[in-house]
């Protein structure tokens, strides 16, 4: 992926739009990452006014999207959700059609039911959204629960923030996991929220902030080789089983067993990209004790295998941590 261009129109979102360029339109080379060739494009080149007032002047038509390996689609005001530009479905059928990564963020999603391109496949919005798009177009799986959904080459993302959980999705499948954990960094993001945690929590500030469960989370990753059983992180925290649980998927989205194993994976990416190491070394330094059950849950997290993603992103030879040095676990 070389190449990406953002698609506004009228009314579109500021905090969407600056998550598609703080993502892709940066310059982090001092970083070691790859920069993109980044455009916004519109329909009709000049001012583009959010939905909160202010403007920004475009100066590309969509002809640069046409040629984009990535095509980002910013959220459409409500308005417009019954009236989607024709120029916009012709670029996202164009775009399905021809195989480029394609991205809705929020309301983007309306362009792409437009469009036809979700017809058949899971896909997700904003969840208060949600039963709009449902109800608009029955033909779509429309999942209101999850972050983001990656369908084929179309991600989906929800409202707000979790534009940046598919975009560092997107990033990671591109550039592998070490890049896409300093881009992270830079963003002062996790890296790590899985595209199927939940939209919202049910308490996402504790009362308290002694009542937060993020130090045994944090303890979690730093022993992620050992077994970590629900049991012990929630002696960690002085409850019950059954009580931590609830409160940990209230906290995080996720139960302890999928936001483990998620971790897990993280760090088995970063070994492959860094480290000369046999899958057995690997997946007993991750937590997952044998090569089977690494193979099993590295394809069914990020659908290919860890043979072919070390063959994708493996280090050149003098970035390679050495073999006798133990891997850092990330923070």
């Amino acid at each position: 992926m070389k190449t990406v261009a953002c698609v506004v129109d009228q009314g579109f979102a500021p905090f969407e739009f600056g998550v598609a360029c703080e993502a892709f339109g940066l310059d982090r080379s001092d970083d070691g990452v790859p920069n993109f060739d980044f455009r916004i494009v519109t329909p009709d080149p000049g001012l583009v006014r959010s939905k909160i007032g202010f403007a920004i002047d475009v100066e590309h038509d969509l002809s640069f999207a046409y040629e984009a390996d990535l095509v980002v689609f910013c959220p459409m005001p409500r308005a417009s959700w019954t009236r989607i530009d024709p120029r916009l479905v012709d670029l996202a059928r164009a775009a399905v059609a021809r195989d480029a990564w394609v991205m809705s963020v929020c309301s983007g999603s309306f362009v792409l039911a437009a469009a036809g391109v979700l017809d058949g496949r899971r896909a997700t919005t904003h969840w208060m959204y949600a039963h709009t798009l449902a109800a608009m177009y029955p033909s779509i799986d429309v999942d209101p629960d999850v972050l983001f959904v990656q369908d084929g080459n179309i991600i989906t993302s929800a409202g707000t923030a979790a534009g940046i959980d598919a975009c560092l999705h997107l990033l990671r499948i591109e550039l592998g996991a070490e890049i896409t954990n300093r881009i992270a960094r830079r963003m002062v993001v996790p890296p790590q929220r899985d595209g199927g945690q939940a939209q919202y929590i049910d308490r996402p500030i504790p009362v308290e902030a002694s009542g937060s469960l993020a130090a045994v989370a944090d303890w979690a990753v730093q022993n992620i080789r050992d077994d970590l059983s629900v049991d012990l992180l929630a002696g960690r925290a002085h409850m019950s089983s059954r009580t931590f649980a609830r409160r940990f998927k209230s906290e995080f989205g996720a139960t302890p067993a999928s936001w483990l194993t998620r971790q897990r994976v993280i760090q088995a990416q970063r070994m492959l990209e860094r480290t000369d190491y046999g899958l057995e070394r690997i997946a007993v330094e991750c937590g997952f004790g044998s090569a089977a059950v690494l193979r099993q849950n590295f394809t069914r997290v990020l659908g290919t295998t860890p043979t072919a993603y070390r063959a994708r992103f493996a280090c050149a030879a003098d970035e390679m941590m050495p073999s006798d040095e133990r891997m850092p676990v990330p923070v």
